[in-house]
């Protein structure tokens, strides 16, 4: 089962669908069934219907569709462009005697901005009374988070960036004839992203923190941002720091670090510093966490000039 978004429709090249349709063939006893997700939508250009796929693959349409196989009823449908609600179809299990699956591509429990993206709660689906559910959509695996749990997310396969970390892979399973379902998450042996926190409140100097991030225990097969955390004792740039580290599997540098002044208590002070820390915490107060932590920083070289004085 692949739930969507296989492709972004913007950037797919023939050469890499006919890479994919070729691994098709090479199990051809194989049934895969493919429902059309928002980045891969079902739609005239696609390479879903321009494109010749072998004949063990099934593309489904935005029409609630019922595939009969041996033991096995498989329900479902796709998107037929980048956005789309609900099909007014019911869903209605036909044989409850035999193993029933369906698969789409949906937003599950999701908030009013997911209404475009085929929304289902999940307490409707398991009203549906399937043996299986298998989602696309989410990047971010869901397969054990509750006892019994048959409505599934696998995540992406690959990850995309920070806001994908840990492992990725796909999920195996297995139904017997009694019903009773057995699932697996299986890695896929890919470089992963990762985010690891560094302490720097004792460090003393740039030299310090260089050593220090030398000093962690990287892997090799993952992609790390490091986030500096703390209060810190001396000025740095991250860009600086990143390009003398030159460790490859460093992407990322940020700066999450405390500024070295306690901005509430100067704030208290009948004094030029406590003016300016008032006007400053004055305005944190109204401002987005973007906003808040420019001033901060602007606080901070303030004060550094004040205590030059």
């Amino acid at each position: 089962f692949i739930a969507g978004d296989l492709y972004e429709q913007e950037y797919i090249k023939k050469a890499t669908i006919e890479y994919i349709n070729n691994l098709f063939k090479e199990i051809p006893n194989t049934k895969i069934f493919i429902t059309p997700g928002n980045h891969d939508p079902n739609i005239k250009n696609s390479f879903y219907q321009q494109f010749k796929w072998n004949e063990n693959v099934h593309i489904f349409t935005n029409k609630i569709e019922r595939i009969e196989c041996d033991g096995v009823d498989i329900y479902g449908y796709g998107f037929n462009d980048f956005q789309m609600e609900r099909p007014k179809q019911d869903i209605e299990i036909k044989d409850k005697n035999k193993i029933n699956i369906f698969i789409t591509h949906s937003s599950l429990d999701g908030e009013k901005e997911y209404i475009k993206y085929n929304p289902f709660a999940t307490s409707e689906l398991k009203k549906l009374d399937f043996d299986y559910v298998a989602l696309g959509h989410i990047h971010k695996k869901s397969y054990n988070d509750y006892k019994n749990q048959n409505v599934v997310y696998p995540g992406s396969t690959v990850s995309l960036g920070f806001d994908e970390l840990g492992e990725r892979g796909i999920i195996e399973g297995e139904i017997s004839e009694q019903k009773e379902l057995k699932l697996k998450f299986i890695p896929v042996k890919e470089k992963t992203f990762e985010e690891k926190e560094i302490d720097i409140s004792l460090l003393n100097a740039e030299e310090d923190l260089i050593e220090k991030i030398r000093e962690e225990n990287l892997e090799e097969n993952k992609f790390y941002k490091i986030i500096l955390t703390g209060k810190r004792n001396f000025d740095f740039d991250e860009s600086k720091i990143l390009d003398i580290l030159n460790i490859q599997n460093i992407i990322k540098i940020r700066n999450q670090t405390q500024i070295k002044y306690d901005i509430e208590e100067t704030a208290k002070q009948i004094s030029l510093k406590g003016l300016f820390a008032k006007q400053i915490l004055d305005q944190t107060n109204q401002a987005n966490d973007e906003e808040k932590q420019k001033l901060l920083e602007a606080f901070e070289i303030g004060m550094d000039i004040l205590n030059k004085r």
